[in-house]
């Protein structure tokens, strides 16, 4: 067996073992995303938006910090190579409203599969050269490629996001190393006429608040 094949099933069993420590310890994928780097494993390290982040210009500027893992924009779409690849942005909004037996699905959910999943914003009039980019390869409203640590989403309206970042190989085929962060898109001042009052807040009679669904899966 090659060395480079020896360190691919190493890579590939050790992350295997920690994706299985955090079923059993019930853990999120916040957790998991704040759990320390293992050395020599690839990381993703989000440097903005911060978990919590409060934003008024109806914009956020995602910026990363990659380690062992190599961006490799001439390779994008090809064959997979060992250790490179790109990213996959993936920004959704919290649903106003959330039925409490989906929310505590994603809670208890530590692969994602319950994730609250609201609307999407991985479109061109969103995530820019990205979402044409997604266009492009039939990713739209599910995620935007990049080749650079930073992705620009603009026009976001008000309301709580939760913004997935994942490493993926050449071919697009994800790996199991993602970071997640929660932000909050605030009313616009500038954007009210006069002494207009900003929008009402959802009735969510019986469900729980976009706001409460946020601070209770960061």
């Amino acid at each position: 067996m090659s060395t480079r094949t020896v360190i691919a099933v190493l890579v590939a069993v050790t992350a295997a073992v920690a994706i299985a420590a955090v079923a059993i310890d019930g853990g999120d994928d916040e957790a998991a995303a704040k759990a320390e780097p293992v050395p020599g494993l690839p990381n993703v390290e989000i440097v903005s938006p911060r978990n919590g982040s409060r934003h008024e210009n109806r914009a956020v500027v995602v910026k990363l910090k990659i380690e062992n893992f190599k961006l490799s924009p001439l390779h994008f779409g090809k064959a997979p190579e060992l250790g490179e690849g790109h990213i996959k942005f993936s920004l959704n909004r919290v649903p106003d409203c959330v039925d409490p037996e989906k929310l505590e699905r994603a809670i208890n959910s530590p692969f994602g599969s319950g994730r609250l999943i609201g609307r999407s914003f991985d479109f061109p009039r969103h995530s820019g050269p990205n979402g044409v980019l997604a266009e492009r390869i039939g990713s739209a409203g599910l995620y935007s490629p990049a080749t650079l640590p930073e992705i620009y989403y603009e026009r976001l309206p008000p309301g709580f996001y939760r913004l997935i970042i994942t490493l993926a190989r050449n071919d697009g085929t994800s790996t199991p190393f993602h970071g997640v962060t929660n932000f909050e898109i605030l009313v616009d001042p500038r954007r009210l006429e006069g002494d207009r009052p900003p929008p009402p807040e959802p009735d969510c009679e019986g469900k729980v608040s976009s706001a409460e669904a946020a601070s209770r899966i960061r």
